[in-house]
């Protein structure tokens, strides 16, 4: 090993089945430093992570740590831990049952008594050095996704790591919150602890890095010094392609195609988890939007015109006609689809197949006593894997299986498989790679091109630029503007949501 390496990986090969997921692939973090693992979703990032943490057993290579005589061999998350490795990856692994003082010392603790006073003050002063609005005795469930998130970052940390993986641990976290990360993540780095960091945001990526590493397609492209990489040349290299310009999405004549005709209208809908009622509406062929910070209330909103929240109050319009939409199937039978915020939890059935998750929402209308033929949804599955580019080795692979973006993109094959005349997309592109955030982007306006509605919510302004021509601007669950035109620019949006530019 270097002098200054705390981790060197050499060598690593691991498939599945038939996909090489990583091949001859060199890692190497040093001392002190914040290290990018880089590359779209399918690149081998998680893959490489779940073979250091014991996750994954190697095919080949070798894996070396400071103090370690020789290669080591770690065969199991406990494993990992033993030897200071942390990781805090992308979906939560927490128990939301247990306190949030149980969740930072499950598995640590040893015997058979537990000292349940020592244990909570324990988690009280790391709670309180990290500025984590949470007691020690909360359930951790009665906690938001962000506070959650910020729970595992402690519970990583308080473990007196050597090497700290943090697996897009901001996807879930406010800017404010961002900068509470970044400032323990400097101060772990000035202690020598090395910081392998995978993220999807490139400006987070420049705030804080050292070096990069990008991979692609399960093979090492390269290593770099972060002041030798410039973005667009970044982009380049994750893609395997020139990239002239990020935002030259849109063709400038986006609302040529918007119609007259209101598709959905809604007046005065609430629903449980909506605090205030609103008023929203979208025409034919038009792309339109919710943005706001964390806790807006942009998902809520969005949920209650699918009526996947239970619908307190309101009047809904459909194609100019008053329907009722309580439930999923209602919105589902107006052709209206949705894919949700946390495909997880929502979206994907995980053991099911690649084949399966995409026909469910037409298996759904057509009602299960009238089941779809194995013919027609190996022809509809195929069709789909190969107009969305999804990469799998085949339409029976377990969607579980698959990277984020292209579990994603399953999701959206099945709401386009009902021929949908609106479909709303929460976070479509939320801890996916860039390529596949441009695919995403560019199916959504091409979608409306051809006469198709969508709600697009996302938390990079960016983006949102690119693929909307309306934005609804939501504060504390309420609607504070909305904007169009001229007026759809970071600054308008920002002073609207913070009020008057406050």
């Amino acid at each position: 090993m270097q002098k200054d390496s705390v981790l060197e990986m050499r060598g690593i090969y691991k498939s599945f089945y038939s996909v090489k997921a990583l091949q001859d692939v060199d890692f190497t973090l040093r001392e002190g430093e914040i290290h990018a693992l880089m590359g779209e979703n399918g690149a081998g990032k998680s893959t490489l992570i779940k073979v250091l943490t014991g996750v994954y057993e190697k095919d080949a290579g070798e894996v070396f740590l400071k103090g370690a005589e020789g290669a080591v061999h770690i065969k199991s998350p406990e494993d990992a831990q033993n030897a200071g490795i942390s990781t805090v990856y992308q979906e939560i692994t927490l128990c939301p049952n247990l306190t949030v003082a149980e969740n930072m010392y499950i598995g640590r603790t040893k015997g058979f008594v537990t000292n349940w006073r020592q244990m909570n003050a324990g988690a009280r002063k790391m709670l309180e050095s990290l500025g984590i609005p949470a007691r020690a005795e909360q359930q951790l469930g009665t906690c938001s996704i962000a506070v959650q998130q910020m729970v595992a970052i402690a519970r990583a940390v308080d473990m007196e790591c050597k090497v700290l993986i943090l697996d897009e641990p901001t996807s879930s976290l406010d800017e404010s919150e961002v900068a509470k990360l970044f400032r323990l993540m400097l101060d772990l780095k000035s202690r020598g602890v090395g910081i392998i960091f995978v993220t999807h945001f490139l400006d987070q990526v420049y705030e804080v890095c050292d070096r990069i590493t990008v991979l692609r397609d399960g093979k090492l492209v390269g290593e770099y010094a972060i002041e030798n990489l410039p973005r667009v040349e970044l982009v380049s290299k994750m893609l395997g392609k020139e990239l002239n310009d990020l935002s030259d999405i849109k063709s400038g004549d986006e609302e040529a195609h918007i119609g007259s005709e209101v598709i959905y209208e809604a007046e005065g809908l609430s629903s449980s988890a909506a605090r205030h009622p609103f008023d929203f509406s979208i025409h034919k062929g038009e792309v339109n939007g919710f943005t706001g910070l964390l806790g807006s209330g942009r998902s809520e909103c969005v949920r209650a015109i699918f009526g996947a929240d239970k619908v307190t109050g309101g009047k809904v319009r459909v194609n100019g006609k008053d329907v009722r939409i309580s439930k999923p199937r209602d919105a589902m039978k107006h052709r209206i689809g949705y894919l949700p915020e946390d495909r997880k939890r929502d979206g994907i059935v995980g053991d099911l197949s690649v084949r399966d998750n995409i026909i469910l929402a037409l298996q759904v209308l057509d009602g299960f006593f009238h089941p779809i033929s194995r013919a027609k949804a190996e022809k509809a599955a195929d069709e789909y894997i190969k107009l969305l580019e999804i990469k799998t080795a085949s339409s029976d692979t377990p969607i579980k299986s698959l990277s984020g973006g292209n579990q994603q993109k399953v999701i959206l094959a099945r709401w386009l498989l009902t021929d949908p005349q609106y479909l709303i997309l929460d976070e479509p592109t939320r801890g996916i790679d860039i390529g596949t955030k441009i695919e995403i982007q560019k199916l959504v306006l091409q979608l409306a091109e051809k006469g198709k509605s969508v709600t697009f919510i996302s938390s990079e302004i960016d983006e949102m630029l690119r693929t909307c021509s309306r934005l609804v601007v939501m504060r504390d669950g309420k609607t504070v503007g909305e904007l169009r035109g001229a007026d759809l620019t970071q600054n308008k949006i920002m002073s609207t949501i913070a009020g008057g530019g406050k």
